[in-house]
């Protein structure tokens, strides 16, 4: 598996024990040069030809199996145009991560054809002891068997916001990425889709102003339904609209809405297998994943 940093850069003191908790599950760690201390640039882990040609030189290795995020921050979505992505899709990995990592998963799910992991990165969560629902998860999304009705950890049930039942492509991932893709050659599709939305750090008069664009772009009309993840560390200050009031009124009517989802910064925290196919029955409360067309394996 490749070890890549897409983002940010890698804590030094944490990339030897995020290699041995990727050698723990089984796989075996090729760690590429940005995420090596001595590439840092300011934020980023490394210059973007750097970053991106990690990118590149993991998905044409035949060697590798799948290619691992590090961890997210910031900068992903500036190798999107060095990529070559019809390479790219020419030789499919299994590809996780999520946060920044968002603006590849966009890109892989739609130009590639790509079915990514929206998982814990070794550099962020997993060098640690993490719960055992967040790692089985991340098992099964990445040696397989991430389908059927998904569980939620004890004591988080998802909301009902709307009811209703839709199937469709899981798409999406932090909402401040996919606002950013809008406008570019890599702008989110969600047409028919069910478009997953988390966030961590933000203001809700910020959500507001990302979901205000979402629609005023014609994404949330375009959906299919939408799914909501954890709002973490997003605390409403004087002058905010509640988040739940946002909500109420930017989301679109007559499609149905699950929130709370336990996927997002948080731990336990869901494992989602974006661009695969899914069905939300909101008002039951459940998302279940459907099966591949054809078995993926690492």
């Amino acid at each position: 598996m490749a070890l890549v940093a897409p983002a940010s850069p890698v804590p030094p003191e944490r990339l030897a024990p995020a290699v041995e908790a990727v050698r723990a599950l089984g796989l075996t760690p090729v760690v590429y040069p940005s995420c090596r201390p001595e590439h840092r640039r300011g934020c980023l882990a490394a210059a973007d030809p750097v970053r991106a040609g990690d990118l590149q030189a993991a998905f044409a290795d035949e060697t590798i199996a799948g290619v691992l995020c590090v961890r997210g921050g910031y900068g992903s979505h500036r190798l999107l145009p060095l990529l070559d992505l019809e390479a790219m899709a020419r030789n499919p990995k299994v590809f996780a991560g999520y946060s920044d990592i968002t603006a590849l998963h966009i890109a892989l799910n739609q130009w590639c054809g790509l079915v990514t992991c929206h998982t814990v990165m070794p550099a962020s969560e997993y060098w640690e002891p993490v719960d055992g629902f967040t790692m089985e998860g991340l098992r099964r999304a990445l040696f397989g068997g991430l389908t059927g009705v998904l569980p939620w950890p004890e004591g988080a049930a998802p909301i009902p916001l709307a009811p209703g039942r839709a199937e469709g492509r899981l798409c999406g991932g932090n909402l401040t990425l996919v606002c950013a893709s809008l406008g570019t050659p890599w702008e989110i599709d969600t047409r028919g889709k069910l478009l997953f939305l988390e966030d961590v750090g933000e203001r809700p008069r910020r959500i507001d102003a990302m979901l205000t664009q979402l629609r005023n772009a014609g994404k949330l009309r375009e959906c299919a339904g939408v799914i909501l993840g954890a709002w973490t560390d997003c605390p409403q200050e004087e002058g905010d609209l509640p988040l739940e009031e946002s909500l109420q009124e930017l989301l679109p009517a007559g499609k149905p809405v699950l929130a709370g989802v336990p996927c997002g910064h948080v731990l336990p925290t869901l494992s989602l297998p974006l661009g695969a196919r899914a069905v939300l029955d909101a008002g039951a409360g459940t998302l279940e994943l459907l099966p591949p067309s054809r078995p993926r394996q690492i």
